[in-house]
């Protein structure tokens, strides 16, 4: 462990687990360690981290439910930190709901249509926590978070300041916000609209019907790349032959060609060289260079258009 690293881990004490497996955290279920990992479950423990970070360059992730991320075999050489129960409560006063970071987005859908709340049922079929929603302005079935949120309570673990974020002022688009890798979601306020509560939980089944008739279970992330604009990259990707295409104990779908699956005790590693041959791929048949929606940590994918 490196010097910093190893004065972080005895500023933490008994808060910080050395080479804690984060890729099992995932949905992948695959990949490596943290060198430091904290379970957080109350705002001291983030002021903790946050003194304990101050004059080190370490770098930090944040570690949600994992939905949408892919921890490489070699793991994170940084400070990992996950939150605890505390930060998963949800409330609902009228049209308002304020859910922790650590919320599920089906649990926070559910619970919103049952209240008679609609515009959050696109979400039940999203498994992933608010804080990263908010980080990623996840979305589905012709919605996302930009749709719905108001403001977001942040604590940046490089500073220790905890504020209000208004949504205005995150920059949301297409799969993105303005949000650094030390900001943690600790909260988010979303104004939904009244409705039908049977309505709604009928949506709510149709949601979950279609995916489980069009994307697979699984080991999996969801979608692995961003579409590009005015086209689809599960059609470029089948497009391009890769359905069921196979690296060591990765492969694609062969019911969603943007999904790629993990075998039980397969290796990270292995999805990544998948990624960069699909990518390969459509780029050579199609001239279109994917971008990973998945957050890959330890790693990076090369370029194909050096014009980029």
């Amino acid at each position: 462990m490196n010097p910093d690293l190893d004065q972080v881990a005895r500023r933490l004490g008994d808060l910080a687990r050395r080479d804690a497996p984060i890729g099992p955290l995932t949905t992948y279920r695959v990949g490596g360690s943290a060198a430091i990992l904290v379970h957080a479950t109350s705002t001291e423990h983030l002021v903790a981290v946050a003194a304990a970070l101050a004059g080190t360059d370490v770098p930090v992730l944040v570690v949600g439910k994992g939905s949408n991320m892919l921890v490489a075999d070699a793991g994170f050489v940084g400070l990992a930190v996950t939150l605890g129960e505390p930060f998963a409560e949800i409330a609902i006063s009228g049209a308002a709901v304020t859910a922790g970071g650590a919320a599920s987005l089906p649990v926070v859908a559910r619970r919103t249509a049952a209240a008679g709340l609609t515009g959050f049922e696109w979400a039940v079929g999203v498994p992933g926590s608010v804080g990263g929603a908010v980080r990623m302005n996840a979305g589905g079935h012709g919605s996302d978070m930009a749709a719905s949120l108001t403001s977001i309570r942040v604590v940046d673990l490089y500073g220790g300041e905890d504020g209000v974020v208004p949504a205005a002022d995150l920059e949301l688009a297409y799969r993105h916000s303005n949000l650094r890798p030390a900001h943690i979601v600790v909260e988010a306020r979303l104004h939904l609209r009244a409705g039908d509560p049977a309505v709604a939980e009928a949506q709510i089944s149709d949601i979950v019907r279609w995916r489980r008739a069009h994307q697979p279970g699984g080991q999996n992330a969801g979608s692995v790349f961003t579409n590009p604009e005015g086209d689809s990259a599960g059609r470029l990707i089948d497009l391009a032959g890769c359905k069921g295409l196979r690296r060591g104990t990765a492969a694609v779908s062969d019911k969603h060609a943007n999904f790629i699956q993990a075998d039980d005790g397969g290796s990270a590693d292995d999805v990544l060289d998948l990624m960069v041959e699909v990518r390969r791929r459509v780029h050579a048949t199609t001239g279109v260079e994917l971008w990973p929606e998945t957050h890959i940590v330890g790693a990076t994918l090369p370029l194909l258009d050096p014009s980029r």
